[in-house]
């Protein structure tokens, strides 16, 4: 490493974001890249550990010592292509991952982990502004066919391998953009559109087809496809919200999180939005404490809600994690996002006993608190607290309790796919093969809901799958 001390010497610095009451007008990104002097000194500060843990946290294993050092030696054309060589898409992961990795530092054992998030948003934000981020056309063209059902992380990944590999790739899209929960999912203050537009204009220029607004099994037979194409893989997702079947869930104002948030995407991009769900002077309460409720609390904020509640089932973390026993693996420990500083009230052990209205809407919320214990056989049970029932007045509730599996049920019958226990795709981290021929499986449909990094993770290694499958060996990597 170019600065051996550097950890010593140096304390960790936050990338700078827009105050709240400034970036609560509008729905554009508000967290600013590291300048150049910062992120050569947070490069300093990783700490030559010999056992870099922090690749092994990170789901798409990125070589991150070595672009580390040469940030730190501000060689940052180096640092882009070293971030390329495991990750396509390093502006959204950068963006909007939790960071694994940074779990995993050897420095956070007993200090603060190194900014490796602030410095991967860096080094891609410089390859855009410098031009260094230029297609990749293959060499040669193989003549092999295949289509990707699906545009999200996992189905964008793979169609960039592939096409880079020389295959011929048609990405099938039912929405009317590509992108999937990338371009409807998350809100454009945390991910700005643009990010995605200009990967796609690099894909079409590698030789990847975009198909939007094509519903497979719907507008595109499933058999038809298998029979044009020489493989297909299935990345769309994992899209079926959990429920909640609590009396008076079928009144209007109670909605699942991705009725709410694609909505107000669409609004950003310009389009119209006939009877649009929106927050604007009502008392909003979310139901479900991960990021999707994260993002239902700042969109509800900027439409101006009047208040905003947030639930969360399971108890509140600690506020610190016990390093020691949890390092290097992912540790429970409260978190509190961008969205929240913003203005959301927060409560723990939560259960939803019914929603009651008038007229056929939403009103108000009736719950109790739980008591959380550990049975004799070592599951946590819960345990409604006698007497602590109350009620919360509530116009709009979004629930984001996470999703139980892919929706398209249908589709998946078409193909003939077999299910795991789970309903996800069955297919293997081996092969990604399903059990019907020439057909793949990649990312939230196969393992279920997860993040984006891991997404790009199963894109990558589907399509080196489907190259063996195709020429029966790949130089792409896993």
């Amino acid at each position: 490493m170019g600065k051996i001390t550097g950890f010593l010497e140096y304390q960790r610095i936050a990338e700078v974001a827009q105050a709240p009451q400034e970036r609560l007008r509008h729905y554009r990104e508000f967290v600013l890249t590291l300048a150049d002097d910062a992120a050569s000194t947070q490069g300093a500060r990783c700490m030559d550990c010999g056992i870099p843990f922090c690749q092994s946290g990170c789901p798409v294993h990125n070589v991150i010592p070595d672009w580390n050092d040469l940030v730190y030696r501000r060689d940052w054309r180096s640092a882009l292509a070293s971030l390329h060589s495991t990750n396509n898409f390093p502006e959204f992961t950068g963006r909007v991952c939790p960071a694994p990795c940074e779990a995993a530092c050897t420095l956070n054992i007993n200090d603060v982990a190194v900014g490796i998030k602030s410095i991967e948003h860096f080094i891609i934000d410089r390859g855009w502004e410098e031009g260094w981020v230029v297609p990749q056309p293959p060499q040669r063209r193989t003549g092999q066919r295949v289509a990707v059902v699906g545009s999200g992380p996992a189905g964008l990944a793979c169609a960039q391998q592939l096409a880079r590999a020389g295959h011929e790739v048609v990405v099938f899209e039912k929405n009317d953009r590509i992108g999937g929960l990338l371009r409807y999912g998350i809100p454009d203050f945390k991910l700005e559109k643009a990010a995605i537009d200009r990967r796609m204009a690099q894909m079409e220029e590698e030789g990847v087809t975009f198909r939007p607004g094509v519903e497979v099994g719907r507008d595109a037979d499933p058999r038809a496809l298998c029979d044009e194409f020489d493989a297909v893989v299935l990345a769309g997702g994992a899209e079926k919200p959990r429920d909640l079947p609590v009396p008076g869930r079928e009144l209007a104002g109670v909605h699942f999180a991705m009725e709410f948030l694609p909505q107000q995407n669409r609004i950003v991009a310009g389009d119209a939005v006939a009877g649009q769900i929106v927050a604007t002077g009502r008392h909003v309460v979310v139901i479900g404490g991960g990021d999707t409720g994260s993002d239902c609390v700042g969109t509800s904020n900027r439409q101006g809600a009047a208040s905003v509640t947030q639930f969360e089932l399971l108890p509140q973390p600690p506020e610190v994690e016990d390093k020691p026993l949890v390092w290097p693996y992912w540790p429970l420990r409260l978190r509190t996002s961008s969205s929240h500083e913003e203005g959301c009230r927060r409560d723990w052990s939560i259960a939803t006993r019914r929603f009651e209205g008038r007229n056929g809407r939403v009103e108000k919320l009736v719950a109790v608190r739980l008591e959380w214990s550990r049975g004799a056989d070592g599951q946590m049970k819960m345990v409604e607290l006698p007497g602590s029932e109350f009620e919360l007045k509530a116009d709009l509730v979004l629930l984001a309790m996470g999703f139980t599996g892919p929706g398209s049920a249908s589709m998946l019958e078409a193909f003939g796919v077999a299910r795991d226990a789970r309903s996800n795709v069955a297919a293997g981290t081996d092969d990604y093969r399903t059990n019907v021929d020439k057909v793949f499986a990649a990312g939230d449909m196969r393992r279920g809901q997860s993040l984006v990094v891991w997404a790009i993770r199963e894109g990558r290694q589907c399509a080196r799958a489907v190259d063996e499958f195709l020429t029966g060996a790949s130089e792409l990597p896993r």
